[in-house]
């Protein structure tokens, strides 16, 4: 078999340095790119199958030419692993936090996925692009705006994607909604209560297991398919009056 490689955008703690571990553990070739360099470095030291790092700072507006050298440097890719993200429960609305949320979550993201996305089809190569979005996409959450927002535009433009591989016959590339309910990571220990948290590693396990069987939309875990259906049944009318604050 020949070698695997995938970059893993925001894998220096959460999902996404879960994924970079199962990933390795299942023989990938890993690049890793975020904006913490000396936590990019300690982690190429300690596991075993991260090949390469790479400082990226997808706000920035040369984020996607540094993504595509970064790439050249692995020799290649097959993943791109999009979990580079930010979220704050902000019912004050306090502005730099929302807008913030809006660079990284929404206009970051859609530079990293054009530049994979232009990537692939200019290559005529298999590749896979992976974003996770949230359950927290279905409806709009009152205590975090911006963040119930970017997430649906998240999954909404990976729909999009996946429609215009459609309209141009394009089948090599394969578009990954992923949907996490609460993950016990540092974005939910802000001191807040959130229910039903699951365990990282295995959210990793389930991620990396859909990708492979090509799931184009994953949603994590069984209780969450659960909550997610029951939520869509909520009238706009009703859902708007409800108290929901995690």
């Amino acid at each position: 078999m020949s070698e695997r490689r995938a970059v893993v955008m925001g894998g220096t703690s959460g999902i996404g340095l879960e994924v970079v571990r199962e990933l390795c553990r299942q023989g990938w070739q890993v690049g890793v790119a975020g904006r913490r360099e000396e936590v990019l470095e300690q982690l190429q030291a300690e596991i075993d199958g991260v090949v390469a790092v790479q400082r990226i700072d997808i706000t920035d507006e040369a984020a996607g030419e540094q993504l595509l050298k970064f790439i050249d440097r692995l020799g290649g890719i097959d993943l791109y692993f999009h979990s580079s993200g930010i979220g704050y429960q902000n019912p004050d609305l306090v502005l730099d936090k929302e807008l913030n949320t809006v660079m990284t979550n929404a206009l970051g993201f859609t530079r990293m996925v054009d530049t994979m996305y232009n990537y692939f089809a200019s290559h005529e190569q298999e590749g896979h692009i992976a974003v996770i979005s949230s359950i927290a996409r279905t409806k709009g959450l009152g205590a975090a705006p911006a963040y119930s927002s970017t997430k649906r535009y998240v999954s909404h433009y990976l729909e999009c994607l996946s429609q215009l591989c459609s309209i141009r016959g394009v089948r090599h590339i394969h578009l990954h909604d992923i949907r996490p309910g609460f993950v016990r990571t540092p974005l939910i220990a802000d001191g807040n209560h959130y229910p039903l948290q699951l365990n990282p590693e295995r959210v990793a396990q389930s991620i990396v297991r859909g990708i492979a069987r090509d799931r184009s939309v994953i949603t994590i875990d069984w209780r969450y398919r659960l909550l997610v259906g029951a939520w869509r049944l909520i009238p706009r009318w009703l859902w708007v009056r409800m108290p929901i604050t995690s």
